[in-house]
């Protein structure tokens, strides 16, 4: 009887040193991701922590690194053999969105070369490059095969998204490579309502013109 106590609270004591030891790499791994240390993430990475772990927010950690701007841990996640390129933040976000949406021309390169998925369902990379400052992502994302005219889940499609949230110039560009103007949303607005939203009354004139 003393022998199977011994032998239990043994296992015990031991699941319980392996369960902080986990606690405390995962600790470790994202205070790494968010101050760039990638020594330390290359360390837990070949002790074979997951590089698709999530963050306590749900944030995978390269969408993480993005964000923190670690532009070390991200390119040391982003050359891992295991890591899920297109894994997926509680809102459906990933990493190559975070990049467009940044207007980081470097990083969006990046991630489709590693295969982020640009066409997909509901929100793309085109409506977050659309958003975001930098026409030349959203250049890249349509030579790479983008959907121009890709709809939301309510059907709002990259140009929408443009006229009202984005760089100017960007709209300007999805117009000209053949966006289509007269598409509306489910509330039933089109680009030139959501350009006059944001008052910029010469691109809903463009886009009126477009639409016709």
């Amino acid at each position: 009887m003393l022998r199977i106590c011994f032998k239990i609270a043994l296992y015990l004591s031991v699941a319980i040193g392996f369960s902080t030891a986990r606690a405390d790499a995962y600790v470790d791994f994202f205070r790494a991701v968010n101050i760039d240390d990638v020594r330390t993430v290359n360390q837990l990475l070949a002790r074979g922590f997951d590089p698709n772990s999530s963050n306590t927010r749900g944030q995978p950690a390269l969408v993480q690194a993005l964000r923190d701007e670690s532009p070390k841990v991200a390119a040391a996640l982003l050359a891992h053999p295991g890591l899920k390129v297109d894994a997926t933040t509680p809102a459906g976000e990933t990493a190559l969105m975070m990049a467009a949406l940044a207007g980081d021309l470097e990083w969006t390169d990046k991630l489709i070369a590693r295969g982020g998925q640009i066409n997909r369902s509901g929100w793309t990379p085109l409506h977050y490059a659309a958003s975001g400052p930098e026409p030349k992502v959203l250049a890249l994302l349509l030579d790479k095969g983008a959907d121009i005219n890709a709809p939301s889940p309510n059907s709002t499609t990259p140009l929408m998204m443009a006229s009202r949230y984005g760089n100017e110039d960007g709209a300007h560009l999805l117009l000209a490579r053949g966006a289509d103007a007269r598409r509306r949303n489910d509330l039933g607005l089109s680009a030139v309502d959501f350009a006059r939203t944001a008052g910029r009354e010469a691109l809903a004139a463009k886009l009126e013109q477009a639409a016709r």
